[in-house]
């Protein structure tokens, strides 16, 4: 078996984590963007019960928005920065 650098093994576990907060902002939109492609009573009906509670959708786009960025970002600087050199 290879041997694999421990700041490859940190970028890839950073980068994981970004990636799986983004598929959780993304699930956590899953109403939101349901009732907007579907745009029906029951979307309707399920849109208005999450907007009593604390469902805010605006947060899933912010966090979703910034964990993408991350790690698209962090992902960019690593294959010019270290990548290269191997």
């Amino acid at each position: 078996m290879g041997t694999q650098s421990t700041a490859k093994t940190i970028f890839l576990l950073t980068s994981m984590v970004g990636w799986l907060i983004f598929g959780a902002a993304l699930m956590y939109l899953f109403p939101a963007i349901a009732d907007r492609l579907v745009n029906n009573d029951l979307t309707h009906t399920w849109m208005a019960t999450l907007s009593r509670g604390s469902y805010q959708p605006m947060l899933g786009v912010v966090v979703g928005g910034v964990a993408c960025a991350f790690s698209t970002l962090l992902t960019v600087v690593w294959y010019q920065q270290f990548e290269e050199r191997a």
